[in-house]
């Protein structure tokens, strides 16, 4: 008997279905009887592809570190690093938006009950961090920033934006304090705070927003916040944008 082929375009709808049920129902919803009926696949397609549901549980965060990793790849290097480093964070929050379920998975606002994912998991993660620690670093050498270490910059960056997201996910931000009144004056506080002169950190965020829609944005740009807005994004700001 010839060894079963792995069909590619189920992999990403069974990790898709996953994500859903541990954000929506919990870690009971998950059996693979009813991931593969929802996917239109047979159970055995879950252990060829995963090996088992622990395995399709760590798949789905991997792939959701994977997609983010995607978002940020699109971003390019320009000779503005904050304006660059301001897009990464306008890509980390599409992302989130473009794949809710698989973000909750991925930080563990899905409870995985007696699912588990561990450090090396973790560590994958942490490794999309990559390109904005380099970001970070070229904002320091540009003279934008203070000297810092690069990493922990990445971290207040990925704390500030994920907090926000996680917001905005639950239904909290609505206006006028709506999610991207409240990103662009957050991104410019932040880099004012590293060091950057208000002046100059509004029209970096003011360029990256003229940025969006062809690389954050390359599928949908209905989230974009109108770029004359950025402007008005500094810190204490009130109307940042409607």
């Amino acid at each position: 008997m010839s060894p079963r082929r792995r069909d590619p375009a189920a992999r990403p709808a069974l990790l898709d279905i996953a994500a859903r049920l541990l954000t929506e129902e919990g870690p009971r919803a998950l059996s693979a009887r009813r991931i593969a009926a929802e996917a239109g696949s047979s159970t055995m397609a879950l252990y060829t592809h995963f090996g088992g549901m622990n395995g399709l549980v760590r798949a789905t965060v991997h792939e959701g570190f994977t997609r983010l990793q995607r978002h940020f790849d699109r971003v390019r290097r320009t000779t503005d690093p904050v304006a660059d480093l301001t897009v990464l964070g306008f890509a980390y929050r599409c992302n989130a938006l473009d794949n809710p379920h698989l973000y909750g998975v991925m930080f563990g606002g899905a409870l995985l009950g007696g699912f588990s994912i561990g450090e090396e998991d973790r560590q994958h993660g942490r490794y999309t961090l990559t390109g904005v620690v380099q970001c970070a670093a070229r904002c320091i050498e540009a003279g934008r920033f203070r000297a810092s270490d690069p990493a922990l910059v990445a971290h207040q960056m990925w704390s500030a934006v994920h907090g926000l997201v996680t917001l905005e996910l639950g239904g909290y931000l609505l206006p006028p304090w709506n999610a991207e009144s409240c990103l662009l004056a957050q991104l410019t506080a932040l880099m004012v705070g590293l060091g950057d002169t208000p002046s100059n950190a509004a029209a970096s965020v003011a360029s990256a927003l003229l940025r969006m829609p062809g690389e954050v944005m390359a599928h949908d740009d209905s989230r974009a916040p109108e770029p004359d807005a950025a402007h008005d994004a500094r810190p204490g700001t009130r109307d940042a944008v409607g």
